[in-house]
């Protein structure tokens, strides 16, 4: 069973969550010969305050 964590930081909207998980999930049936149920997915959301790059925050870039 894969299982497949996405981080992403909030502010999509339920519809383009439904289409990733949509697509991630034909992207490894495709490629890992694995039936659609066998699939699962999880989705975490920060906020921007909780996320860093190159020594400064996402929020102050």
């Amino acid at each position: 069973m894969p299982v497949v964590q996405i981080e992403m930081l909030e502010g999509r909207n339920l519809q383009q969550k439904r289409q990733m998980v949509k697509e991630v999930t034909e992207a490894l049936v495709r490629t890992l010969n694995c039936p659609p149920e066998a699939v699962k997915i999880i989705i975490r959301e920060m906020k921007p305050e909780n996320l860093g790059d190159g020594g400064t925050l996402h929020l102050d870039s």
